[in-house]
């Protein structure tokens, strides 16, 4: 018998898959230069997108248990696993046409399949032997890394470092932990009669229902939600609908350069404002970006700057 669903786990990973959406739509602007946030390498956006990463591991860890609860439904285990190793499959296939050599080569759900591997033997297994096991996987990058894991090859084990970058590496060392902490602590709650508590509760209303139904979705939603707003904001980038953010970045760092220098931003603003409109009325601008060490487009930026300098009048003095 299929076990019932509970609303709490649902909703959580539809907080989960939200995040997430977030969190790519945010990569998707910055691969694409629509943004200066540095996704990819920022310690808050690294801890972002960990905490999601983590979110789902440890939830599948609680949906397992909670599957297996009364007895092991092996056809459904190998049926759901089969299917996260196809959609695992897939995304490292998409992504080696879309990002070369850092396509996907072991992601979140690679290591949820292998995480849900290395879970069974806990599945009937006390609670704090899962916890056990959380903590001894958890702590391996502290104390087991070798040089015999370097590469690609044993890339999957977290316990060396791989000679080629990924946009997306979720290694079983530390992050299979957070399966068998989900376990863990799922076991512990359902022999204290815990679950039952758990299983009350509801997010009332529309926001609710719209969790619940994301996270009963979530392995869909996962696989179509990258492809479609990347396949936006490529489609943004590619009809010129998306804001030049060169010229702003360049509004910025000339109107810093040029107060450092004469101490008036008010003038300075306007100089670089001046700039940046004749250069691009000039037809100047876009060669500028396209080859910004190009002597000769350097001398005509720093030829039309001084003469909007001398142009723009300075600021009236203020009344004593």
């Amino acid at each position: 018998m299929k076990p019932s669903r509970i609303d709490a786990i649902d909703a959580l990973r539809g907080v989960a898959i939200l995040a997430m959406i977030t969190y790519h739509l945010c990569w998707d602007l910055s691969w694409f230069g629509h943004v200066g946030w540095q996704v990819s390498s920022a310690p808050e956006w690294r801890a972002f997108a960990a905490g999601i990463a983590g979110t789902f591991l440890f939830l599948a860890g609680v949906s397992l248990t909670l599957a297996h609860q009364k007895g092991m439904r092996w056809r459904a285990f190998w049926k759901r696993e089969a299917v996260i190793v196809l959609a695992a499959a897939g995304v490292s296939v998409a992504t080696s046409f879309t990002f070369g050599d850092a396509f996907v080569r072991f992601g979140i759900l690679h290591a949820i399949a292998a995480s849900s591997l290395i879970a069974l033997p806990f599945l009937r297994a006390p609670a704090w032997l899962s916890l056990v096991g959380a903590a001894l996987i958890a702590s391996l990058p502290l104390w087991a890394t070798s040089h015999v894991f370097d590469g690609q090859l044993l890339l999957w084990t977290g316990l060396g470092t791989p000679d080629l970058g990924a946009v997306d590496y979720v290694p079983l060392a530390p992050w299979a932990g957070l399966t068998l902490l989900g376990i863990g602590l799922t076991r512990a709650l359902t022999e204290r009669r815990g679950l039952e508590s758990v299983s009350r509760l509801k997010i009332p209303g529309m926001g609710g229902r719209i969790l619940n139904i994301l996270g009963h979705r979530s392995l869909i939603i996962y696989l179509v939600h990258q492809p479609i707003l990347y396949g936006l904001v490529w489609s943004i980038s590619a009809v010129g609908l998306a804001p030049d953010r060169s010229a702003n970045v360049f509004l910025r760092d000339c109107t810093k350069n040029c107060a450092i220098t004469f101490g008036d931003e008010a003038v300075c603003r306007a100089s670089c404002s001046c700039t940046l409109e004749r250069l691009q009325g000039q037809g100047i601008w876009e060669n500028l970006v396209s080859n910004p060490q190009d002597p000769d487009l350097r001398l005509q930026l720093n030829e039309t700057y001084r003469i909007c300098l001398r142009e723009t009048p300075p600021a009236p003095a203020a009344d004593d």
